[in-house]
């Protein structure tokens, strides 16, 4: 089976079995999910990174853009080395492709709300300017990482649905 990342499974064993894992999927990095996890990861880290360097704890708005931040960054970067190291693979009971549905979808509307609240919450009277700057910052990057979650969502969604492929094809990738 093709999974989301374009890499066919390898024939060596049953689903799961050590020798269908590889060490890591080359062509995962290379693929729409493997981008955009990335992607995910490097902006989230600069939105909480941003909001982390302000006075964040004296505004109670920006506990919720940490909170958003944070969680997904921690959960895109958990998923991105499942897929990386081929783990979905050895539990393929779970059903991924709805996994990542739900999971994009998720973060999507989050990090709406935190875009929202990031940017409602930027003062430019602000007395501390560098504080002004790097609010207005991860407002940016927030929108950004939105972006790229409800791109992910597209994606995932089109996976799940099996769009772009038959169902004569995958029946015979996966028990072949």
């Amino acid at each position: 089976m093709a999974g989301l990342s374009g890499a066919p499974r390898s024939r060596g064993g049953p689903p799961g079995s050590s020798a269908t894992l590889a060490a890591l999927d080359g062509s995962f990095l290379r693929s729409p999910l493997g981008v955009l996890m990335g992607v995910q990861a490097v902006l989230g880290l600069v939105v909480w990174a941003l909001i982390a360097a302000t006075t964040y704890h004296l505004h109670a708005e920006y506990g919720w853009v940490m909170f958003v931040s944070i969680f997904f960054w921690i959960a895109t970067l958990l998923l991105f080395m499942t897929y990386l190291l081929q783990l979905q693979l050895k539990f393929y009971a779970v059903p991924w492709p709805l996994v990542l549905l739900i999971f994009n979808a998720v973060a999507t509307v989050l990090y709406i709300t935190a875009f929202v609240t990031c940017a409602v919450a930027v003062h430019p009277t602000s007395w501390r300017q560098w504080d002004y700057n790097r609010r207005a910052a991860a407002s940016f990057f927030s929108c950004l990482v939105m972006i790229t979650y409800g791109v992910s969502t597209f994606f995932s969604f089109r996976a799940w649905k099996g769009l772009g492929s038959n169902a004569a094809t995958s029946q015979v990738t996966d028990h072949a």
